[in-house]
């Protein structure tokens, strides 16, 4: 059987690819999407999320069930921009309230969405 140069090349690269591709597999998914679990702070339900239609800005809605007055901020990880706070929102037993805070327009948006104490 005689070879030439351009199937032994294409069959050196199938190889390749069909290695690389198993390799990727053989990876759990966990360690994929593993995270750091982010904790509400004690005494208040909150729910955290992006904007509907800008990836930019971000928001914590929280409710105090604690019997105490409770302070909280939303924190957002905003890739290639720094990092930012929303503004400090105080809430009283039983009231509800909403941090925002948007990340500078350069990069690729919010990674990361936490409510701080």
């Amino acid at each position: 059987m005689k070879l030439s140069m351009g199937s032994v090349s294409r069959a050196v690269l199938r190889g390749v690819v069909v290695a690389g591709a198993a390799t990727a597999l053989a990876v759990p998914a966990t360690v994929a999407t593993a995270g750091p679990a982010v904790a509400t702070p004690p005494g208040l339900s909150c729910e955290t999320g992006k904007h509907e239609i800008d990836n930019y800005t971000g928001f914590a809605l929280c409710r105090n069930d604690g019997s105490t007055t409770q302070t909280f901020w939303v924190h957002l990880v905003c890739g290639w921009s720094p990092d930012v706070d929303g503004e400090h929102v105080t809430l009283n037993p039983g009231q509800s309230g909403q941090s925002t805070a948007h990340c500078a327009g350069i990069g690729t948006g919010i990674g990361e969405i936490t409510v701080q104490p």
